[in-house]
């Protein structure tokens, strides 16, 4: 697979005017995210990268920012705050090592930066779906085929990356036999159940858990529930959908201040015309 430059010229970003714009203003997007995580914990390599070079369990907050900072930069930010970000993210990856089975590998190999970008992406999708997002088949398959430019950020080449929900699925089919729970996707599952925060925010944990973590984790696909083990929440849909309508209720001015913020700054940048609406689906 061939490495490429951020922001080549082939390489459309996502526009005001996209899939991507619309979709990723959702609340429901912390969830997916969350998601994406426990999904990528089942790559034995991806997780051991992640375990033996991460500071997560230092820093749990603060690893989790900036994972939501870069996806949000991807489709909000400007050309200079992407290309300086995903040239950060690259370099830093350049430099990282992990071992499975004895064997040393690089972080920054294909097959693992496609597997992070497929996990984020097929989650995003998937479980705005199920809360009851909306996108037809058709809007589907644009936003894989958008997102391409995030995998092009961290060095994939798009042509390399499944661009429908078609190439999705059967990229999963094929990653199926490499698969599998390890003490180093146990390692994520606890600590994305419980992060090992300090302060006043630790009174919070019993909530969280129950409404963000152990939800995050019942919206796996099937496949992946089985594979971890653990027995999700039977109605998560349901569940899922009370939670989007609950965080809808809050205007979209205050949902907006929320960090990172690059969702606010486009607005002030480019006009209240470009705010996210579903609507302006393509």
């Amino acid at each position: 697979m061939v490495f490429i430059l951020a922001r080549r010229d082939d390489v459309r970003m996502p526009d005001p005017n996209s899939v991507s714009w619309q979709m990723h203003a959702d609340p429901t997007m912390w969830i997916a995210g969350i998601a994406s995580l426990y999904l990528q914990a089942l790559h034995p390599r991806a997780v051991a990268g992640v375990v033996q070079n991460s500071n997560f369990q230092a820093d749990p907050l603060g690893r989790l920012k900036r994972t939501a900072d870069f996806v949000g930069l991807g489709v909000y930010g400007t050309d200079e705050e992407i290309s300086t970000a995903a040239a950060r993210v690259r370099a830093t990856h350049r430099n990282l090592r992990g071992v499975v089975d004895g064997r040393t590998f690089r972080v920054d190999e294909p097959e693992l930066l496609l597997w992070v970008h497929c996990s984020e992406v097929s989650s995003f999708e998937t479980v705005l779906d199920r809360a009851g997002y909306g996108l037809s088949g058709r809007q589907k398959d644009l936003y894989y085929a958008e997102q391409r430019s995030a995998a092009a950020l961290v060095g994939l080449h798009p042509d390399e990356v499944p661009g429908s929900r078609r190439e999705m699925a059967e990229y999963f089919d094929r990653m199926r036999p490499v698969l599998r729970r390890t003490p180093d996707s146990d390692v994520i599952y606890d600590f994305l159940h419980g992060p090992p925060v300090q302060g006043w925010v630790r009174h919070g944990l019993p909530v969280y858990r129950v409404l963000v973590g152990h939800l995050a984790y019942s919206v796996l696909p099937d496949w992946a529930l089985e594979l971890h083990g653990r027995e999700p929440y039977k109605h998560a849909d349901q569940w899922l959908r009370l939670m989007r309508g609950a965080a809808l209720l809050v205007p979209g001015k205050i949902r907006r201040l929320a960090p990172p913020g690059h969702l606010k700054r486009a607005i002030e940048r480019h006009g209240k015309h470009v705010t996210p609406s579903k609507a302006r689906l393509p």
